[in-house]
């Protein structure tokens, strides 16, 4: 089905969601006010509440996984689950609502010329900031993925993005599930296969509920981490090419 919310694609919202029973619904109406021809697939990450029940009542597809994976691990079986059901674009949402439905119309528009759009917190609009050591390992990341990818990016480390037809059978294989690995690796990755990265300016929300994942301790060591795991993705030999015929995720209840 094509519409003109998505720019003519049949575009699947993944939404990764772990113990976000309070979010997720208001999350998945938003997105279904926005892109009214959008499906929402939210990939339940081994919650142990009513998340999943929650995201199914707001009319979500929801695939419930039966531990908890990590963020790249939940995207990789949405990836899967849109090769298998041929759609022709992927865009993460986080569950809490910190993005903005309205702005995937922005990435799907890019992904005209591009294979990744990524929604960036740090071109120029809105006011999110990060400080400390984040905030530089952030600087150093940008950098040398900028040059990597050919061309300017000033946030490798945003979770909002847009996945174009090319590159969903290369991350439904090969997504990396390790902390970080679902944005400094994939972009690696994606680079390495010869997909066009490209960035568009994206504002960050508040959280509608919960606590955020950083905490305190783990900002203060996310400097070494993030230098390591881009370490580890330039190092790493990927096999990079793309199985004809795609593993099949469990089926998903409704």
């Amino acid at each position: 089905m094509s519409s003109e919310s998505t720019g003519g694609r049949r575009a699947l919202i993944v939404v990764p969601a772990w113990n976000e029973e309070e979010a997720v619904g208001d999350t998945v109406r938003e997105i279904f006010a926005a892109l009214p021809e959008a499906d929402v697939l939210v990939v339940d990450d081994g919650s142990s509440d009513r998340t999943a029940q929650v995201a199914r009542a707001a009319g979500a597809k929801v695939l419930e996984l039966p531990i908890n994976l990590g963020v790249g691990g939940a995207m990789r079986a949405g990836f899967r689950y849109a090769v298998r059901h041929d759609y022709d674009a992927a865009v993460q949402c986080d569950a809490d609502g910190q993005h903005n439905p309205l702005e995937v119309k922005d990435l799907l528009a890019k992904l005209d010329e591009a294979d990744i759009v990524i929604g960036a917190r740090f071109a120029g609009e809105g006011d999110y900031q990060v400080r400390g050591p984040r905030k530089w390992a952030m600087k150093v990341l940008a950098f040398v993925l900028s040059r990597l990818a050919g061309t300017k990016l000033t946030d490798t480390t945003s979770g909002f993005k847009a996945t174009g037809r090319r590159a969903l059978p290369l991350f439904a294989e090969n997504y990396p599930v390790e902390y970080l690995g679902d944005t400094i690796e994939s972009l690696v990755i994606a680079c390495r296969a010869g997909c066009k990265v490209v960035q568009v300016p994206a504002h960050m929300r508040e959280r509608r509920a919960g606590t955020p994942s950083h905490s305190p301790w783990k900002a203060s060591i996310y400097l070494f981490r993030a230098g390591f795991a881009l370490l580890l993705a330039l190092i790493r030999r990927w096999n990079v090419s793309v199985k004809a015929a795609t593993p099949v995720v469990s089926e998903v209840s409704v």
